[in-house]
């Protein structure tokens, strides 16, 4: 099978150079030139347009910053396609636009799988980030070997919309995780103690967190830099506050991070890291959270 890639961004730059490692023949496209230029150096054809690319592949992914961007590329997509083609969504969409868009597609006798990935930008850079899938069981075990490239551990959540939904938490559970990862250093600091021998003492504690192990080290050392914007914090949170409107969950600690963000976008803008909620706490308190010895990315 050939695939298309289209969104060769910080995360759909790794997933589409995770194909190709593993041998796969792809096609990529991104509005950017050098991003696809990149993945001709491992071995990608490039197209010149979505509609282009579309003609080309049997299957193509995706990776788009935004539920309008995945429908207008949809739109494109649908041209070129042939009937019976997957469209595999690594996107974090709302479920009801999985859901929308999945009805789109068939319009043009296409079929969706969501696909959506958790871990951060270094793991899927080693190829070790998860993949949440949703749709029909058939579909996802056709493209299980392709999916397999892109993570070591993958999640079959059920019918469209369920990786959607899970993915949100998992992105809901990081923000709040930073959030309180901040403000523990932050007294960490402020008590007068070293912060990164508190930063290992925190790890190796019941305290500890993914988030705490990985954001917390680039707070320390000021770049925050994990290549995940506020604005794109902000989306995911405004999904997580509308499940839990929809389900009837009292969602208080996503509530109140959500207002965090808001404020980290007014205080630095919305393309801002996200670890710069963070900074929030420095500024106001005149204190700077640095330990020397962390990195400024994640490998």
């Amino acid at each position: 099978m050939r695939y298309g890639y289209i969104g060769l961004g910080n995360l759909g730059g790794h997933l589409a150079a995770s194909l190709l490692k593993a041998g796969h023949a792809v096609t990529v496209h991104d509005r950017n030139p050098a991003l696809a230029e990149r993945q001709a150096a491992l071995g990608a054809r490039v197209a010149p347009s979505v509609t282009a690319l579309a003609g080309e592949v049997d299957h193509v992914f995706t990776c788009l910053p935004s539920p309008a961007a995945s429908e207008a590329v949809l739109a494109e997509l649908l041209t070129g396609l042939k009937p019976g083609a997957t469209w595999i969504e690594n996107s974090t969409l709302g479920r009801d636009d999985v859901l929308r868009l999945a009805g789109l597609a068939r319009t043009g006798e296409v079929r969706l799988l969501e696909a959506p990935v958790t871990g951060g930008v270094h793991l899927a850079a080693r190829g070790e980030i998860t993949v949440l899938v949703g749709g029909e069981r058939e579909l996802f075990e056709m493209h299980r070997p392709a999916l397999s490239t892109l993570g070591q551990r993958i999640f079959h959540m059920g019918p469209l919309g369920s990786a959607a939904v899970i993915k949100v938490i998992t992105n809901m559970l990081a923000f709040i995780h930073l959030k309180a990862t901040s403000e523990a250093l932050m007294l960490a600091k402020r008590g007068g103690l070293d912060l990164g021998q508190s930063w290992q003492a925190i790890q190796a504690s019941s305290g500890n967190s993914f988030v705490h192990e990985t954001e917390g080290a680039l707070i320390l050392n000021g770049s925050y830099d994990i290549a995940f914007s506020v604005d794109l914090a902000l989306k995911d949170l405004g999904f997580a506050l509308g499940f839990g409107k929809e389900f009837g969950v009292p969602l208080d600690l996503a509530s109140i991070t959500h207002q965090t963000y808001i404020a980290a976008k007014a205080a630095y803008g919305g393309e801002a890291q996200s670890p710069m909620i963070a900074r929030l706490l420095e500024d106001l308190l005149g204190t700077d959270l640095r330990a020397p010895g962390f990195p400024a990315r994640l490998e």
